[in-house]
């Protein structure tokens, strides 16, 4: 069938996460790049389609005239899906466009501003049949996908106790008032919407403890702290979190955490084991059962399920991380959209993405966090 042909709207110049999206698409060798427009500035866009070799007939200025030169194109030489990495406040009207048009999505996180907007994807996405992928990247390591099999499994016994935290310290100064473009428009209600830190980083951490213990919040209680003078939106948060199953949970967002990196970190203690998996080594699993000595997972390790196998591309003691991750995000996508092309049904472990219903969960949590931070109340229902 050859490659799947993908555009991809934001991403030029001075982007860090477009060129994470290619490089991750390009590990593969089954997409390829053919049309964009790549920023909000005509000049800007064009200029980084000509970096990216793009030809001048599918090198666009807006979105707009992206998606309207796809569909005057006949089907067999439209794109296969459009990649969105544009600041949050450009996700809804770009994707609605594209899923509208019964284009595929694969849409950075969070997903949009607000649970009307996505609900209105939601159905917008069933009625016309498209795949809707967002990319919640961290899910996509293997060690995290064998952490899912060995709660899903009952290998930990019931779940009592999460603990999740997300931790950086690049947000310390008023790095946004300097022109750098990352902090300026993560640090805008205009761009980035009603949440600073815990809509950027706290809802990965929401994402990854709901993607390995598949359990759902019954209610929170949020503290939110904007500590830099000068901000407009929170650097900093702390949540209890109630879940439906009775299980405790602890989520902390930061990004006024001096001296962490991009420290994403999650303990899960149930009735029988727990387990510990920190990004910045996510080839360690550590394991402690309830009636044996603690043991360290790690890709090695011949009884990782299947879906961590999958998940794994390159030998064992050679690290995969960052790109691999994302790159099994696109992988997954890219399974469900040919068999959508093909009209049958996904293979086993095939198709293993986070999904747009993920993505409409993320903006609730977003929402409810930031409505309990500013009510009184000590529980907030989710």
């Amino acid at each position: 069938m050859g490659k799947l042909r993908y555009a991809m709207v934001g991403g030029g110049r001075d982007s860090f996460i477009g060129g994470v999206h290619r490089k991750a698409m390009a590990l593969d060798g089954n997409m390829e790049l053919v049309a964009g427009a790549f920023s909000s500035s005509p000049e800007k866009a064009l200029a980084s389609g000509r970096d990216l070799g793009l030809s001048d007939a599918r090198n666009h200025g807006c979105w707009q005239d992206l998606l309207d030169d796809e569909l005057r194109r006949p089907a067999a030489e439209r794109i296969d899906f459009v990649s969105i990495v544009t600041p949050n406040h450009m996700h809804y009207p770009v994707a609605r466009a594209f899923v509208d048009a019964g284009i595929n999505v694969v849409c950075d996180k969070p997903l949009v501003h607000s649970s009307e907007q996505a609900q209105d994807l939601v159905a917008a996405a069933a009625k016309s049949g498209v795949v809707f992928a967002v990319t919640y990247n961290y899910t996509g390591y293997p060690l995290v996908r064998h952490a899912r099999d060995m709660v899903s499994s009952g290998q930990l016994g019931d779940i009592r106790k999460i603990i999740v935290e997300y931790n950086q310290g690049w947000l310390s100064t008023l790095l946004e008032a300097s022109g750098n473009k990352q902090a300026d428009w993560r640090t805008d209600p205009a761009r980035s919407g009603i949440a600073g830190c815990i809509g950027d980083i706290g809802s990965h951490a929401e994402n990854l403890a709901a993607t390995i213990t598949g359990l759902e919040i019954d209610s929170l209680c949020a503290d939110l702290t904007t500590f830099v003078p000068g901000r407009q939106l929170d650097d900093d948060g702390n949540l209890l979190l109630r879940y439906r199953n009775g299980a405790r949970g602890i989520l902390i967002s930061t990004q006024i955490a001096i001296g962490c990196e991009n420290d994403l970190r999650i303990r899960i203690f149930g009735s029988q084991g727990s387990l510990t998996w920190h990004q910045e080594e996510p080839n360690r699993l550590l394991h402690a059962a309830i009636d044996a000595p603690p043991r360290l997972l790690t890709r090695a390790c011949p009884w990782l399920c299947p879906a961590a196998v999958k998940a794994t591309r390159l030998p064992t003691g050679h690290p995969e991380a960052f790109f691999e991750a994302f790159a099994n995000i696109y992988a997954g996508a890219a399974e469900a959209i040919l068999a959508r092309r093909e009209g049958r049904a996904t293979a086993a472990l095939e198709a293993d993405f986070p999904t747009l219903a993920d993505g409409a969960r993320g903006v609730r949590f977003i929402e409810k966090t930031v409505e309990s931070a500013r009510s009184a109340a000590k529980w907030t229902p989710f």
